[in-house]
């Protein structure tokens, strides 16, 4: 053993000290316990801090809330937006969010209610410190849908609304340069960034591509249903023991309406938690077909799934 060679060597070269091998292994002992107690401490001190907060809980309707919009704080800081919806960017600054610190926007579709603040958002850059240029992820396009290169384009691009800010689609640039990115994901495709892993997989929104988007923080986990029916069972892919299931709940219990095409009901939310081992259910994207239902929503949703759901308002913060 390493504490029986060391006394002998100790031995050799110190022979008028007195030195056994009790003596040797108490040392090595006592020295690995300290250096174990250290990397314990140095590691609870160095853990990643991870808080899911909710800019926008509402829908497309004007109803008092924000359109749907989140944020992923890593560290004190935040490091990904989630959809831009309508409002979120007055509580992006409420929340004492810096543009400066994220490293990514993701946007589950192109539905207005998902992302009219953002050319709000690439305006504001201009009076930051931003130089670093930021990535914007988003779906592929459809005959109804463009891609989000070409949503960009159209608001960003030479011809574009925003064509006095065409300079953001280069480096260049006089505020930050954005790098948007179209994503097909009929598979799981992951990405890694710097301080997270995004993956990503498309997901059934009726006629509109759209996307679901799992985050994985070290070993703390959110999952971003989007607008979704998930009639082709996506979700399940990316759910697994995903600490924070965020799931879109713009319509209750119903059935053989036009917007089963579009959404979750209650019981496919629950079956989702349940089959995949959630941890906890946030429900958000609420609309005036679910206020007032939530009694009825958490009934159907308890049958099923056991843990923590919590309804969603604008600027609620989530520790994981």
């Amino acid at each position: 053993m390493p504490f029986i060679i060391d006394a002998i060597i100790a031995k050799k070269i110190y022979p008028y000290v007195p030195f056994n091998t009790e003596q040797c292994f108490d040392f090595h002992y006592n020295s690995a316990m300290k250096t174990l107690l250290l990397l314990l401490i140095s590691t609870w001190l160095m853990a990643t801090e991870v808080t899911f907060e909710v800019l926008g809980s509402g829908g497309p309707e004007i109803d008092g809330r924000a359109s749907a919009s989140y944020l992923v704080w890593i560290d004190g800081k935040a490091k990904i937006l989630i959809d831009t919806g309508s409002g979120s960017m007055l509580h992006f600054e409420e929340s004492g969010a810096k543009l400066g610190d994220l490293e990514l926007i993701a946007l589950t579709h192109l539905h207005i209610d998902h992302v009219v603040d953002l050319p709000s958002y690439v305006k504001a850059g201009y009076f930051t410190h931003r130089s670093t240029p930021l990535p914007i992820v988003g779906p592929i396009a459809n005959e109804y849908f463009p891609s989000t290169n070409e949503y960009i384009d159209i608001m960003f691009g030479e011809k574009g609304a925003y064509r006095y800010m065409s300079d953001v689609l280069t480096p260049q640039s006089d505020s930050f340069q954005i790098l948007p990115e179209s994503i097909d994901a009929p598979k799981i495709v992951e990405k890694q960034y710097k301080d997270f892993t995004l993956t990503v997989i498309n997901v059934n929104h009726g006629i509109i591509p759209a996307l679901a988007f799992r985050i994985d923080i070290g070993k703390k986990s959110i999952l971003i249903s989007g607008d979704t029916s998930n009639s082709n069972k996506q979700l399940e892919k990316l759910a697994q023991n995903v600490d924070l299931f965020v799931a879109h709940h713009a319509i209750a219990e119903v059935h053989g309406t036009y917007a089963n095409n579009l959404h979750m009901t209650p019981s496919i939310i629950a079956q989702i938690a349940h089959s995949s081992k959630v941890k906890k259910v946030v429900l958000t994207h609420r609309m005036q077909r679910t206020i007032g239902e939530e009694k009825e929503s958490l009934k159907i949703i308890n049958k099923q799934f056991k843990g923590p759901v919590i309804f969603a308002e604008d600027l609620l913060r989530i520790k994981l």
